[in-house]
């Protein structure tokens, strides 16, 4: 079978304001409409002529898109630098005094930036990254806390043309090591320690065992910022202090004209099987896309505070802290800590505390806000709030409505993107100011996406039908390789859907369906889908069902191989406070399930626990169940799971 069913209704609809339309860059559905169909008509008029307009370029460009597909170049011999765009050119203006980072440490600590600030210290961390050797096209790793200085190293690797690759503070040594040695780094930008859950985590100690024993020949420095003050060994040969080097280092430094497909970095994905794919963004491309996505998307104002909750060590860091809102002179906000025993509603302190207008977060952060309780929301003024947002894997209604009603007080509009690492922007979102949404619902493709549907041969299928999610045409913030293996590019993204009459289509890996009214609803992983009984499900529909129950605070399903319907469903469930595990309840899960979407999505199995097994990003790793379902041992990566307790536990072990 190359399609898979869908069972998820949702009816209820959330029209913009009048008051929001009337303010928004894209004003009301039609608008809407008039720009995306302008942009399939003419996609390189539509992409050109924004280009034109969002960013500053030393060259004009020849050609706004060479597709040789797979392979796409994007604004032809154009020269301009991220770094200039994100800086310099709010300097000419009342921006250079206006914050453009706000950032609050987990003690407690501050520090603001203006651009002006901002640019200083990029310009002087440019001179440091050449004064120890560092030349255009030269790749850094960033192995950074949540600190201004790891915004302000990418920033400046971009200034100075030496493509960065960021890896997640709370990696491994054995993680890290083997990211470096792919992207063959010459220099390692870290910090003694970092603050997370009120623990000091050592990453000095991790960047010294990567490097140990010369795993990564390619390193020659690394550079420490100090942040926590625990004792560190410093190699005298190879390690160098930030705050020795900075003070005589110069506060200028011109940008490097790039060309538009320069790299810019490369990211790693998390690397669930095999060994991590190496992203990579190029300049011009990316930066108009970032750019343009975070300006419509969030629907920038002069006056906006900006939070991004996730981590510079992922890609919605990269374009959605650093790189779109930078981009738009707009005021960003970085946050080191997270939720904990502590101080569970700190997140809510740094909406009170800095004004935040816009808040941007994964459903697993939500599902995990309402099992705290609405009493610590209701406790801050979130009045500054004006637009939500949700991004990293498809948010159930049940999360999405106490969302909506809790924390954006039932009057903020919710922009549910569907993206990934490799579209560097949001591709499938609502624009809050144009289109009415569904709960649990992506919307429609964002002006310039020609999105689709599809089963395995590349037709389309019908409405409420599920399918493969494939985007048909290029875009500017495409991946354009994966590092060092072409090949496996080629393979992974463009093979699995048959070209048509030379027409080639990227093939996402998730499943999804469009309503009647063509709405996009995401699945899920298509490598999530269940097949019991002949009938394909998707996991998050049959999640989003257990969620809906008051006793359930977060669930993950997967198949177990069934001699009978092929596969059964198994479903990891974590309760609220209020519910403990009971064979009463267990048998209330199911039939919840089976009265909310049917019997065939009845679980055959419930597994109560206290944590599911996630990496550091928040998202749910699936294969580890399915292998505890199977009664299989567990193999593959696991230096992304954020706790490996939780594997114990589920096993019993503990």
């Amino acid at each position: 079978m190359t399609t898979f069913e869908s069972v998820l209704q949702e009816a209820r609809l959330f029209a913009p304001s009048s008051a929001f339309m009337e303010q928004s860059h894209i004003q009301g559905l039609e608008h809407y409409k008039r720009l995306y169909e302008t942009a399939k008509a003419d996609p390189d008029t539509f992409w050109g002529e924004l280009a034109i307009r969002e960013l500053h370029w030393f060259q004009p460009w020849d050609r706004v898109l060479d597709w040789q597909p797979p392979f796409a170049k994007w604004f032809v011999n154009g020269k301009l630098n991220v770094s200039y765009n994100c800086l310099d050119r709010h300097l000419f203006n009342s921006r250079a005094n206006k914050p453009a980072l706000i950032w609050e440490g987990e003690p407690g600590d501050t520090r603001t930036y203006t651009y002006a600030e901002l640019h200083h210290d990029v310009c002087r961390m440019a001179n440091v990254l050449k004064d120890l050797g560092v030349k255009k096209g030269d790749r850094v790793g960033i192995y950074m806390p949540m600190i201004p200085e790891a915004a302000i190293a990418m920033l400046a690797c971009a200034r100075i043309g030496a493509p960065h690759t960021v890896v997640f503070g709370g990696f491994s040594a054995e993680a890290l090591a083997g990211r470096l040695l792919d992207a063959e780094a010459k220099l390692v930008v870290t910090a003694d320690g970092s603050w997370r859950k009120d623990v000091i985590n050592p990453l000095k100690i991790q960047v010294d065992e990567a490097l140990a024993d010369g795993k990564v020949p390619s390193v020659q420095q690394v550079l420490v910022v100090r942040r926590t003050g625990q004792p560190i060994a410093m190699d005298p040969e190879r390690d160098r202090w930030w705050h020795e080097m900075q003070p005589t280092a110069s506060p200028q430094c011109p940008a490097e004209p790039m060309d538009s497909e320069d790299p810019l970095f490369i990211l790693y994905t998390s690397g669930t099987t095999g060994k991590p794919k190496g992203v990579v963004h190029t300049t011009g491309g990316y930066n108009l896309y970032t750019h343009i996505t975070t300006k419509w998307v969030f629907d920038l104002q002069e006056d906006d505070i900006f939070w991004c909750t996730a981590d510079v060590g992922w890609i919605t860091g990269h374009s959605y802290i650093v790189y779109g809102p930078l981009s738009n002179g707009t005021t960003t906000v970085m946050f080191e800590g997270a939720p904990r025993k502590s101080n569970p509603g700190c997140f809510w302190d740094v909406v009170e505390r800095h004004g935040v207008t816009i808040f941007y977060t994964a459903p697993t952060a939500i599902r995990m806000f309402m099992k705290l309780g609405e009493d610590l929301p209701a406790t801050r003024n979130l009045s500054s709030l004006r637009l939500l947002g949700s991004v990293g894997e498809p948010i159930n209604p049940a999360a999405w409505m106490w969302y909506h009603r809790v924390i954006g007080g039932g009057r903020c509009p919710i922009v549910d993107t569907w993206w990934q690492t490799e579209t560097g922007g949001i591709m499938i979102t609502p624009l809050p100011g144009a289109i009415a949404t569904k709960p649990g619902s992506a919307t429609f493709p964002f002006p310039g996406i020609l999105a689709d549907v599809v089963d395995m041969q590349g037709n389309p299928v019908p409405e409420n039908q599920g399918g493969y999610l494939v985007v048909t045409h290029p875009w500017p913030g495409m991946i354009r390789n994966v590092h060092g293996n072409p090949e496996r590019f080629h393979r992974t993204y463009w093979d699995p859907i048959p070209p048509k009459d030379g027409h080639y289509t990227y093939f996402s890996g998730d499943g999804a369906r469009r309503d009647e009214d063509g709405y996009f609803w995401i699945m899920g992983r298509v490598d999530d889908v269940i097949n019991v009984a002949g009938h394909r499900l998707g996991t998050m529909e049959v999640e989003s069902a257990l969620v809906s129950h008051p006793a359930v605070a977060e669930a993950a399903v997967v198949g177990k191989p069934s001699d009978i319907k092929g596969e059964e469903i198994v479903a990891f469930v974590t309760l609220e406070d209020a519910y403990a595990p009971s064979e009463d309840l267990m048998k209330a899960l199911k039939n919840h399930v089976a009265k909310e979407i049917g019997a065939i999505a009845r679980p055959a199995e419930i597994r109560f626990s206290e944590a599911l097994p996630k990496t550091r990003s928040g998202k749910i790793i699936r294969r580890f169940l399915r292998a505890m379902a199977a009664g299989e041992a567990i193999t593959g990566d696991t230096s992304t799971l954020e706790d490996r307790g939780v594997l114990d536990q589920l096993r019993g072990e503990r």
